[in-house]
């Protein structure tokens, strides 16, 4: 296991299909997954005996319909939201008459509080806020500075925007408050150049924020959600019993085997809430999200295990079922806090004990193949248990050293803070990456609507950025989607806002008394209706809030449909010129990439069983290899998150790679080079090396034609052991020989389910 939990696509705006989002993990679903409807994604209506063309014109206005939950938890947000800005800017405005300081406070919980999407519970994503101040502040005093010039302006958005929408790949939270922050330095950088105003912006930041704060801590919080170490937890405990079960013979194979295959579905990413993820770059999320990926194989190991096995065991195999029993038990109550972490000793002195005496006792009354192909499958399964006490004790307590276990599995454990968060950026510093990606879109974008904004001195410019951080999405498709929905609900709102402009006049107290209302309807409505709700809605808003900061005709209204569509256009002409498919041809040229780096690792840790040696031990003639793989790895993570979030194709085929299997195939790889041989052994006999060679020979060459994604997939044929091979090896060396077996036909399986169907290799257990 690498840091590809870590690896993610960072967001930089409010959460709608096709944007970047906070990563989903590497398990975030199962490839082939059919993905729910999205807030605002497109439905299709058609009256009964009608052609479907008639229903067309419609279907980009209709939203999906959202869950309760969604729908309450929008509820809540407008609330908490609509609070926490008329309280700061009903007074600045109607008693102390400070305009600037009035709009600040009005601003900053609308930006922090709806359209930043902040994870967790009401006392994190409060927490969140008040980490995330010092940072608006100085984007505000930036942004008061640069606005002398537009083209300083212009370069400092540049600049911010990509380094905000970058550093949000550290974590969840960064990623959450990257939209509030660059809307800070949006606000500020426009007209008027007004340094002397910078006092009542900072104090409207202040307000403001201290507002949000209050209302997302104690004002309709969010709920706790179950935590990733509880769902982790319950896991294990869930293997606990089974095991227990399947070794008294009282339980049904087929079925625990099912139950357990839930379970370690349950671990995915798509399956947690979002502030639950443990998708940070720190140590502690690395361990947690590593522990819940091994987690996952452990379980499918188990479940891969379940229907073989027949009360009573082998001895050694039931003395290691036992064992990782207790352990299970052990890690589960470390998670829930009853109890310190055990760490991953006690698992590794079982690893070493079972590895020593397995093999074919001499009474047995079965295939002797299969007894050993069934004993791999158990140690690669305690192999994972391993991994999930050494993160679990990482992920709860105090760092410290794993002496034993490979370090380019855990190498993280004893890095600082900083070095993993600049590890987690480096990653994605080169073009190759979606987060490179969407920060160059993003950022250019954003400069190149202000540098129009302010060279066609547009009323209300910064209308035009935010108009194209909201709209703008990862494929030019679903920009160019999300734009005809905002265009039509603009216009409409604008139309309501000059009517009602029109009529109240300059009767201020009637913009007073609409904008709670507004403001519940528009950001209760908004955020599960789509585009065309949510721009119509907020156009209604900020007219009844502008026209009390001062007077204001019907021209607000076409100045609002002015921005919008500049700022859309703008986001569509950088949706179409930058990477324009999204993630989509990441995906394949990153799963490309990690296929071709794990060919020389195959050969190596081939190469290594067969004359021998131990494991884990050095692995310097793998470590250029490992390296290459471990980046490959997590930039394949990064687009296969990002690619979750994007609506499919229209012409995508149902046969398609599945790109899960590939990443699985990238992880197995690692886990092998990792752990094979598991013990110390001879070197194999000739006939039994020249097996080895030529069935690597055959993996190493379908995955390099893997890399190629050919249309009729990949064939790979491995051919059987030698005749009574099994027979002349002593008890370790065979044993090394089935795990390599194993091994090579899970791999082949992974190649096969991922590129595409025409594969005759008999699928392996491991």
């Amino acid at each position: 296991m690498t840091d590809a939990q870590g690896a993610r696509a960072a967001g930089s705006g409010a959460v709608r299909p096709g944007r970047p989002v906070g990563r989903s993990g590497p398990d975030a679903g199962a490839a082939g997954e059919r993905r729910r409807p999205g807030p605002g994604r497109m439905v299709r209506h058609v009256a009964p005996g009608r052609p479907e063309g008639h229903a067309r014109s419609w279907r980009t206005l209709l939203p999906a319909p959202s869950s309760r939950a969604e729908s309450a938890g929008a509820a809540r947000r407008a609330v908490r939201v609509t609070v926490a800005a008329v309280v700061g800017f009903y007074p600045a405005v109607h008693l102390l008459d400070q305009p600037v300081f009035a709009l600040y406070t009005l601003f900053v919980p609308v930006a922090f509080g709806l359209l930043s999407p902040l994870p967790g519970s009401g006392r994190r994503r409060a927490g969140t806020v008040l980490r995330a101040l010092p940072a608006a502040a100085a984007l505000i005093t930036l942004g008061t500075y640069l606005a002398a010039a537009t083209w300083a302006a212009a370069l400092g958005m540049l600049f911010v925007g990509f380094v905000l929408v970058t550093g949000a790949s550290i974590g969840p939270r960064a990623t959450g408050v990257v939209p509030a922050l660059q809307l800070c330095y949006i606000l500020a950088c426009f007209p008027p150049y007004a340094p002397g105003t910078l006092g009542d912006r900072l104090a409207g930041l202040a307000v403001g924020a201290t507002l949000t704060i209050l209302c997302e801590w104690l004002l309709l919080p969010e709920p706790e959600r179950p935590s990733y170490r509880g769902r982790v937890a319950g896991g294990l405990e869930l293997a606990e019993r089974a095991v227990r079960d399947l070794l008294r013979g009282g339980a049904d194979g087929r079925v625990t085997a099912e139950r357990l295959r839930t379970a370690g579905r349950e671990l995915r990413f798509s399956r947690t809430a979002a502030g639950c993820r443990p998708t940070g770059a720190g140590a502690k999320d690395r361990a947690l999200a590593q522990a819940g990926y091994a987690t996952r194989r452990f379980l499918d190991l188990l479940a891969a295990l379940a229907p073989l096995l027949r009360a009573p065991a082998d001895l050694p195999s039931a003395t290691l079922l036992r064992g990782l029993a207790t352990a299970c038990a052990d890690t589960a109550a470390a998670l829930r806090g009853t109890r310190p972490p055990p760490g991953p000793e006690g698992v590794e002195e079982m690893i070493a004990q079972y590895a020593a005496v397995r093999g074919v006792p001499p009474d047995l009354r079965e295939d002797p193949h299969a007894l050993l192909r069934r004993q791999s499958t158990l140690l690669a399964a305690a192999v994972s248990a391993v991994t999930v006490s050494a993160a679990v004790a990482l992920a709860t307590g105090p760092r410290r050293p794993m002496p034993g276990l490979p370090l380019e599995q855990f190498w993280y454990a004893g890095a600082s803070t900083p070095r993993l968060w600049r590890v987690r950026i480096a990653d994605h510093l080169t073009p190759r990456s979606v987060v490179f990606q969407n920060a160059v879109r993003t950022a250019s974008g954003l400069a190149l609507a202000r540098l129009v904004a302010g060279s066609l001195d547009l009323s209300h410019g910064f209308w035009v950025l935010l108009g194209m951080l909201t709209l703008g999405r990862t494929t030019a498709g679903a920009t160019w989607s999300a734009v005809r929905s905002a265009a039509v609900g603009t216009l409409i709102g604008s139309l309501a806002a000059g009517a009602l402009l029109i009529s109240a006049g300059d009767m201020t107290a009637v913009y007073a008394a609409l904008l709670v209302p507004m403001m519940l309807v528009a950001f209760s409505v908004g955020p599960v209706g789509g585009p065309a709700w949510g721009q119509g809605l907020f156009t209604l808003v900020v007219s009844t809030a502008f026209a009390q900061i001062a007077p204001v005709t019907w021209e607000l209204a076409e100045a609002r449909i002015v921005d919008v569509l500049t700022g859309s256009a703008i986001g569509l002409v950088c949706g179409v010129l930058a990477w324009p498919a999204g993630a989509r041809g990441e995906m394949r040229r990153s799963a490309a990439a990690l296929f071709r780096a794990t060919a020389p690792l195959i050969r190596l840790t081939v190469e290594r069983a067969a004359t021998g040696h131990s494991a884990p031990g050095t692995r310097a003639d793998a470590a250029t290899a490992l390296r290459r793989t471990m980046r490959y790895w997590r930039t394949a993570h990064a687009s296969y998150a990002q690619l979750r979030t994007e609506p499919p194709p229209r012409h995508a085929a149902d046969g398609g790679p599945d790109w899960l299997a590939g990443l699985n195939h990238g992880s197995r790889v690692l886990v092998g080079t990792y752990w094979l041989p598991w013990s110390q052994g001879t070197a194999w006999p000739s006939d039994a090396a020249s097996w080895a060679r030529e069935a690597t020979d055959e993996v190493v060459s379908a995955t390099l034609r893997a890399a190629r994604f050919p249309a009729d997939g990949v064939t790979v044929r491995l051919a059987p052991l030698p005749p009574g091979v099994l027979t002349r090896l002593p008890a370790p060396s065979v044993s090394h020989l089935v795990d390599v077996e194993v091994w090579l036909h899970a791999l082949a399986s992974d190649l096969t389910a991922a590129v595409g169907p025409g594969s005759s290799v008999e699928g392996g257990f491991w």
